[in-house]
């Protein structure tokens, strides 16, 4: 038997990576990410031959690091102490970003995927201090200990969770946001979400895959950003993914159609729609 092509959802991290190498790798490049070719690895490269829609996924990838990397340069800028990054994976925002030498950031994800991420960037310096703490967030016990030292650690904490919500079902998401809320200082957090219609659409393309390695596509909630007011958080940004990608310029003659269409100002519904949204606690 051969191993499955995505054996866990730390894989993904690995298949994510090869499309931050291949925007940085252009001239134009939205963002660079130096480390992302190496993170990927042989097996990103394979998963990204093998699944394909190279198109589809690109633009969606830059779109949605170019948003997280925005949120996170004006959160600091508004005097963010710490930057607290759910299920991490393979991000490298504290190697690559312009940012201040006092900001702490704790990167907080499965050991595996931490130990793989530390061994390729043995030789890199972040440009913050950087902790990481290897945890699984399923254990609602251990992440309450895990918030509750890092807010007592802080003055005005963000949090960041991007790739991650999918994977949880509703009412897991909404622990998890609830767990945030009650923590002292943690006052921004900071998402990616998807339409029902959008999730129909990415499981039917690779929900397969993910399904088979233990991490089903769950999460697309039906009020939108609206979600998060129940679980002690306000949505106050949000920014459409497909606008991002078209007004950076990384969308075909296609997709650009669709993006000169207007948005709902509502939840999408059964409309394909991703985005990434700045909430603020209650």
């Amino acid at each position: 038997m051969t191993e499955p092509l995505i054996r866990n959802v730390s894989d993904t991290a690995r298949w994510v990576a090869v499309y931050r190498a291949l925007e940085s790798e252009r001239r134009d490049a939205v963002f660079k990410d130096p480390f992302a070719r190496a993170l990927a690895g042989d097996r990103g490269e394979a998963i990204a031959k093998a699944i394909g829609m190279t198109e589809e996924m690109s633009w969606a990838v830059v779109a949605r690091t170019h948003a997280f990397d925005r949120f996170v340069a004006r959160a600091v800028e508004a005097g963010v102490d710490l930057v607290v990054n759910l299920a991490a994976g393979l991000d490298t925002r504290p190697y690559r970003m312009t940012l201040p030498p006092s900001l702490k950031w704790v990167e907080v994800d499965m050991p595996e995927i931490l130990d793989y991420k530390a061994g390729v960037l043995a030789s890199a310096q972040p440009v913050c201090q950087l902790e990481r703490v290897p945890l699984d967030l399923s254990n609602a016990d251990a992440r309450r200990g895990l918030f509750s030292r890092l807010g007592r650690s802080a003055s005005n904490v963000l949090v960041l969770s991007e790739g991650l919500l999918i994977y949880l079902m509703p009412q897991d998401a909404c622990a998890l946001g609830a767990d945030l809320a009650d923590a002292a200082n943690f006052n921004h957090w900071v998402v990616d979400l998807v339409s029902p219609g959008l999730l129909v659409m990415l499981k039917d393309q690779t929900g397969a895959l993910v399904a088979q390695a233990g991490a089903p596509y769950l999460f697309a909630p039906d009020e939108g950003p609206a979600f998060f007011e129940r679980c002690g958080w306000k949505p106050v940004e949000v920014k459409s993914m497909l606008k991002t990608a078209n007004s950076l310029g990384r969308l075909s003659l296609k997709f650009r159609l669709f993006a000169m269409f207007p948005e709902p100002a509502g939840p999408a519904g059964s409309r394909p729609w991703s985005g990434v949204c700045l909430l603020a606690r209650l």
